[in-house]
């Protein structure tokens, strides 16, 4: 299966407290089960997140499949979706530079270390 990676970037508001309960709920088993559902139905086939300080990174390897626009739209009509989004709203702050509703931004790459022929 051939994948396209996807890396993103927010932040978090820069309150200890407020990273560690943001940090609780995503171990494992403390997460919405129709979040996971609507990550997988979309077509990511893999989706990890990693903090430095209060700035989250967001890998995702997705499958031909992906839109990210149907899974915006998919997202908004499920009421549980949008229960976990409230909920992170009350720990992530958008990136300085987004426009008003970004969240996640997407990263550039600049660099990919590849096979020598």
């Amino acid at each position: 299966m051939k994948t396209t990676r996807h890396c993103l970037a927010t932040d978090l508001k820069d309150n200890p407290e407020l990273i560690e309960k943001y940090k609780h709920y995503h171990q494992p088993g403390n997460g919405f089960p129709a979040v996971a559902k609507s990550i997988r139905d979309a077509g990511i086939v893999q989706m990890e997140i990693y903090l430095i300080n209060n700035r989250l990174f967001m890998i995702m390897d997705v499958d031909d499949s992906f839109d990210g626009a149907a899974k915006a739209k998919a997202d908004a009509s499920c009421p549980e979706v949008q229960r976990w989004e409230t909920l992170m709203w009350q720990f992530q702050q958008a990136l300085p530079w987004a426009k008003d509703g970004e969240k996640w931004l997407p990263m550039e790459e600049i660099f990919k270390l590849t096979e020598q022929p």
